[in-house]
Parts: structure tokens; C-alpha cells; sequence
């Protein structure tokens, strides 16, 4: 569609070149006496040619798809409602006059480097913290004029919406935001609230002047040297703090691990010497019962004892000799015949040496 408004403003000049080749003509023939009837025809017609596509081409309105065109009214100053989307339409020149505003996406950047940014030089966004630090930050925004509210952006700003409104009021809002924080925050874990919030704000105000953002970018955040000393140091503090606390933590862990070993082994020398307690206990009842089965016994029986010495002789002893001083007293007679309650085995018959004599008896 745009090649029909170039073909047409070519034409256009080429009826005017007419009009200036036929008026040179006009010019020589009367100069050489000769009829200028041809060159006048030839002015006229290139005039007329010229005068026709130049008023059909300023005529034909032709929008592309990524544009939207703004029509004012020159007589009366009021703007066509709606504003006219993208194809091609008619206008009436001289009466109505035009205006183009693209919709596509538009990146307005202001950096703190020199070949960045819509201005060149150092156009970072300079903004003071609450606690009086002084940060740079390089900002882009992204936006679009709003096709339906491009009349809107045309009364307030017409072209120049983009250095009269988009830039102060971007820099206004960040600098108004920054100053909510802290410089430690906006280094730290802050720094993404900080980013939406500020998005939030200006995003509301471009919606008042009929443009849409569609993303705010905190490029780059900049700090004083000294703000950054601080910080480094700041860090190296707080890391060797994690390491005395983790060294601190490391011996808390070995003292009750050994603790801990120290309580079991206690609990295990009380357990060994509660199992000994109660083996000395057990061993000591039952010795006393075996005691109390023994007397008994022997109370039942009073050869036993008698009977066990002989028992715990040799298998192979037929004879014992039992001195006269001796602390047993056997009665044989008693060994030899079998008991009524007690029936032992057969002993070998025990024989009682004879005193000896001593001299003079």
C-alpha cells in the first residue's frame, strides 16, 4: 500500500518537471520568434498532471499493519473517533491532516554506558536510598502505544511522547521507589520487590496516557566504593561467624557423643555389676539350700558323712588306715549293715589299725 503513495507522488513530480520543461519551451520559442503554443500546452498539462496526483496521493491515507493513524480536523481542531486502524482510506487534504503512531513493541533504555541508551553519554538513573546511599541503576522499559488510546497520547504529546513522557516519568518513579529502601536490601534479597514495585507504578501511569508497558528491566544497580568496601567486609564477617558457628556446632557434637559413649559404658558397668550382684545372690541361695538339703540329710542320716569319706576313696583302695587320733568316728558296724532309710553301695570293709604299744605298758 505504500507503493501506491510513492508511485502517486512520483507522477506528481513528474507533471510539475512537465510544467517546468514546457514553460522553458514557451520561453526559447518566444525568444527566437517561433510559436510557444507547443511549450505552453506542454507546461499545462504537466501543471495539471502534477497538481492531480499531488492532491490524490495527500488524499489517499494508507495505514500499515503495525500502524495507527491520528486524523485532526484543521478547521475545527477536534481528532476523528475513532483513530484509524491499518488499510487504506480516504482524507480531504488541506481540511484533514494525519498523523502515524507505530504499535509495535518500543525499548527506551537508560544506561550508565556510553554506547547504550537512548542518550548517549551516562544516563544512568541516579537515586538516593533511605539510608542515604547513592545507587545508579540502568533501566530499560519496553511499552507500546495503545490503539485505542493513541488519541489520548496525541493530545497530551503528540510525537514527542517518548522524551516528554516516557523518560522524566520513568526516572521519576525509580528514584521515588529507591528511596523506600534500604542499600543493603537493594544488594540483597529485595532487589525483585523493588523491581515490581516499581513496574507496578509506572505501569499504572502509562495506562493514564493511553500507552501499555509490557516490561520494566532493572539492568544494572551500581554502588559507591565505599558502600561496596563495607558490604565485602560485611561479608567476610558474617563468614567467618558461619565457620565459628559451624566449628562451635562441631564440638557440641563431640561432647555429646562422648556423652553419650561415656553414659553407655556407665550403664553398661552398672548392668555387669547388677548381673554379679545377682549371680553372688543366686550362687549364695543356692548354696544355702543345698546346705539346708545337706543337713537334712545328714540329720536323716547321720552314717552319710561316714559314707561319702569312703565313697570319695579311691576305686582302687580295698584297705584305709585311718590314724587312732583321727576326727572321724566310724562305726563299722553300722557301715557294713544296710540303713532302713539309706541303702548305699558296697564298701570295702575298713580296717581300723591296732594301737601301737608303748614301752613299759
Amino acid at each position: 500500500m505504500s507503493s501506491v503513495s510513492s508511485i502517486l507522488g512520483t507522477l506528481s513530480i513528474v507533471g510539475f518537471l512537465l510544467f517546468l520543461a514546457g514553460a522553458g519551451l514557451a520561453v526559447v520559442a518566444a525568444s527566437q520568434g517561433r510559436p510557444v503554443r507547443g511549450g505552453v500546452l506542454l507546461g499545462v498539462v504537466g501543471l495539471v498532471l502534477g497538481l492531480m496526483f499531488s492532491v490524490i496521493s495527500q488524499g489517499i491515507l494508507i495505514v500499515e499493519p503495525t500502524q495507527v493513524a491520528v486524523v485532526v480536523n484543521t478547521l475545527t481542531g477536534t481528532l476523528e473517533e475513532p483513530a484509524r486502524k491499518a488499510g487504506t482510506s480516504i482524507v480531504i487534504p488541506v481540511v484533514q491532516q494525519y498523523y502515524l503512531y507505530p504499535t509495535t513493541q518500543q525499548t527506551y533504555t537508560m544506561s550508565g554506558k556510553d554506547s547504550e541508551g537512548a542518550v548517549r553519554g551516562n544516563d544512568a538513573v541516579a537515586a538516593r536510598t533511605v539510608d542515604g546511599q547513592e545507587v545508579s541503576l540502568d533501566i530499560s522499559v519496553i511499552y507500546a502505544v495503545d490503539p485505542t488510546k493513541v488519541n489520548t497520547v496525541h493530545t497530551r504529546w503528540q510525537t514527542g511522547y517518548q522524551d516528554n513522557f516516557v523518560r522524566p516519568t520513568v526516572r521519576g518513579f525509580v528514584r521515588d521507589v529507591v528511596s523506600a529502601y534500604r542499600a543493603e536490601d537493594i544488594y540483597g534479597t529485595l532487589r525483585t520487590e523493588m523491581e515490581t514495585s516499581m513496574q507496578s507504578k509506572i505501569s499504572e501511569r502509562f495506562a493514564q496516557e493511553g500507552l501499555m508497558l509490557t516490561d520494566l528491566l532493572v539492568r544494572d544497580i551500581s554502588f559507591s566504593e565505599q558502600f561496596r568496601q563495607a558490604i565485602e567486609q560485611k561479608q567476610i564477617a558474617d563468614q567467618d561467624a558461619q565457620r565459628a558457628q559451624l566449628q562451635v556446632r562441631q564440638r557440641e557434637n563431640e561432647a555429646d557423643q562422648l556423652r553419650a559413649s561415656a553414659a553407655g559404658e556407665r550403664d553398661a558397668a552398672i548392668q555387669r555389676a547388677e548381673g554379679e550382684s545377682q549371680s553372688i545372690i543366686l550362687r549364695a541361695q543356692a548354696e544355702a539350700e543345698a546346705l539346708r538339703l545337706v543337713s537334712e540329710q545328714i540329720a536323716a542320716n547321720p552314717s552319710l558323712i561316714q559314707y561319702l569319706y569312703v565313697q570319695n576313696l579311691s576305686d582302687n583302695v580295698n584297705i584305709a588306715l585311718v590314724p587312732s587320733n583321727s576326727p572321724f568316728l566310724f562305726d563299722f558296724n553300722s557301715l557294713a549293715q544296710p540303713q532302713a532309710d539309706f541303702v548305699p553301695p558296697t564298701v570295702p570293709q575298713a580296717i581300723t589299725p591296732e594301737p601301737t604299744a608303748t614301752p613299759g605298758s
